[in-house]
């Protein structure tokens, strides 16, 4: 049986379970004082690498977001699981002006485009500069952000997916009900699920297209992720007919790509397949 929960304050937390990655953010006061803070309500909102951006959510009042206001940078620093205890520390009410980072383990080294301050020990950094901040009325403010820099320990860098996630061991977790105890989960045990296609599922000779694909452009087609073939075929047919192209080459596919921010790294995937 279903019952409906009425929704009432920190519907998003006591009713609704959403287990969050955790950050630190760090930034500069007016005055150039580092502050540190976690944040968890964080994700991609334009994963294209014309213009890789992210969205992040603070309270209004807090020192990290009226720093964001005031200067337009800051850090996203991911911690392992064997700095929980710092990144606790960093989550105390300390008086406006205090470097939280004084009282944990954490070592400040510069970053490489902006003022803000990274952390050695986070394995995954992203430093950001502001888009556009929204301030939600008597709620959140949201600070949309362009992704200056991705910084990464040396030897994450070739490691598979599955090496990564378990090299890098991020937790992720959420507060209590009194806000005063935090819930954390990391690597432990990883599970694996294939995905599979259904019988039916749509394949690249399979694509429904509305102009003459050449046999590279169609292979590098084939490559393409089936949930997002569709949008491909219309934006590269679209892009051909602008080019007065009577067939879809692949170096109409790699324009298109390359005017949308893909790198040549991605389109060798497409043709590859790897």
């Amino acid at each position: 049986m279903k019952k409906e929960i009425k929704i009432k304050p920190f519907w998003y937390s006591d009713i609704w379970l959403f287990p969050k990655l955790i950050t630190i953010i760090t930034t500069l006061d007016k005055e150039g004082n580092v502050n540190a803070g976690p944040y968890s309500h964080i994700m991609q909102y334009d994963v294209m690498t014309k213009n890789p951006r992210m969205i992040v959510g603070f309270r209004q009042d807090s020192h990290s977001f009226v720093n964001i206001c005031d200067t337009g940078e800051f850090v996203i620093n991911c911690p392992s699981a064997s700095h929980l205890d710092d990144m606790m520390e960093t989550a105390k009410f300390y008086p406006e002006g205090v470097n939280e980072l004084e009282f944990t383990k954490f070592t400040q080294i510069p970053s490489l485009k902006v003022k803000p301050p990274s952390l050695k020990e986070c394995p995954q950094i992203a430093e950001c500069t502001v888009d556009e901040i929204v301030k939600l009325e008597k709620s959140t403010g949201i600070v949309i952000a362009t992704i200056q820099a991705i910084v990464v320990d040396e030897e994450l860098e070739t490691m598979g997916r599955e090496e990564r996630i378990r090299t890098m061991n991020l937790p992720i977790g959420m507060g209590d009900e009194a806000r005063q105890d935090y819930y954390h989960a990391t690597v432990g045990e990883l599970t694996k699920h294939r995905l599979g296609q259904p019988k039916n599922a749509m394949q690249g000779a399979d694509a429904v297209t509305n102009m003459e694909w050449d046999k590279e452009a169609m292979k590098m087609l084939m490559n393409v992720p089936p949930p997002l073939r569709k949008m491909v075929i219309q934006s590269t047919e679209e892009h051909a007919v602008e080019k007065k192209e009577v067939v879809v080459t692949s170096k109409v596919f790699t324009e298109l790509a390359k005017s949308v921010g893909m790198d040549p790294e991605v389109m060798e995937r497409f043709r590859s397949g790897g």
